[in-house]
């Protein structure tokens, strides 16, 4: 297979990547104009986040003088310094970041990609979703799009999005009451069995719920319009405070479209007690899996006393790209992909 810099190949892609230049000026412009402040955070950290199947690449800081190395990471989101500088008094920022994420490599996965984060102070979850739905339609308004497609799934991006429960999701597409069997693995090990799904002995819960979701429901999502899914359960959304119509599930949804996620959002968590724990469980179950743990960013739930209500979104600003585009991966649209 040729290189991305070879002439031909380059010539064939820049379409896209001209496409993505003008698909970010048009979302700079969008936030701008409703008052967001563009922000740069620091892809250094001290912690790349702890939820249990996120990976991070490591390095280390020597200082000048040599010695032993401080370990740090190379953040797989903004999100933690972000949410210090709405404690700080931020209101309403966005960042264009560069993230790194470990173990992913595919058509729709790249370890180094931009991820569009923005979030609201004071503003209920709904705002970051309408927020989302919007970019969607301004991304094809840019392109031109008259529909968007993947693989053989189409979605029109303009179309009224479908906005639908996990709980909903579950029972029509797998056939499990979700809330039936929360906390019960054994209850949900028999209802995946009889949806066809493959269960482990050493699978867990969330395990068993995520294999239902990806075999059974993701591809029924984005297809003909977007597709909003929210209010997970708790477990499943470490970073999203609990919902106030129903304790079980939380304030977390993700966007859809043609089948592929294209965004991942909260009704932000801002109790650094609450936080604290579901980090130690997320941690005790990737040392189980993985045999490693991150450590614990303490000046991060320190900030989290001083935070704001809040809602905020991570969206793959690469996959946008694709999907508006029409191109076929997302090496298609980095100017320069990963080796």
């Amino acid at each position: 297979m040729s290189s991305w810099w070879e002439p031909h190949r380059h010539a064939d892609r820049r379409p896209a990547l001209l496409a993505r230049g003008r698909i970010k000026k048009a979302a700079r412009d969008w936030f701008e104009g409703r008052g967001f402040t563009e922000v740069e955070c620091g892809a250094l950290v001290v912690s790349p986040g702890n939820e249990a199947h996120l990976h991070a690449f490591a390095t280390q800081a020597i200082e000048t003088g040599g010695g032993a190395g401080r370990p740090l990471y190379l953040h797989t989101s903004p999100e933690f310094a972000a949410k210090r500088l709405l404690a700080a008094g931020e209101t309403r920022i966005f960042d264009f970041a560069r993230v790194f994420r470990n173990r992913e490599r595919g058509p729709l996965h790249a370890p180094e990609f931009t991820m569009l984060e923005w979030y609201r102070a004071n503003e209920d979850y709904r705002s970051v979703i309408e927020d989302c739905l919007a970019l969607v339609r301004l991304a094809a308004d840019t392109t031109g799009a008259a529909g968007f497609r993947y693989r053989d799934r189409a979605c029109d991006p303009r179309a009224e999005a479908q906005w639908l429960s996990v709980v909903d999701a579950f029972t029509h597409h797998a056939g499990i009451d979700l809330l039936g069997v929360l906390d019960d693995r054994d209850a949900l090990a028999t209802k995946a069995r009889r949806a066809g799904i493959a269960v482990a002995d050493d699978d867990n819960w969330a395990d068993i719920f995520s294999k239902v979701l990806v075999a059974r429901v993701e591809p029924k999502l984005g297809e003909g319009r977007p597709t909003v899914l929210y209010e997970y359960p708790r477990s499943e959304a470490a970073l999203a405070r609990a919902s106030a119509r129903d304790p079980r599930v939380a304030e977390r949804f993700e966007l859809y479209v043609c089948g592929v996620e294209l965004a991942n959002g909260f009704g932000e968590l801002t109790d650094p007690v609450e936080q604290r724990a579901r980090f130690e469980a997320e941690m005790a179950e990737k040392q189980r899996v993985y045999g490693e743990r991150y450590p614990i960013d303490e000046d991060f739930l320190a900030a989290l006393s001083h935070m704001p209500q809040a809602s905020g979104v991570a969206m793959g600003f690469d996959r946008l790209v694709m999907l508006a585009a029409g191109a076929r991966t997302l090496d298609d649209v980095l100017w320069t992909p990963a080796p």
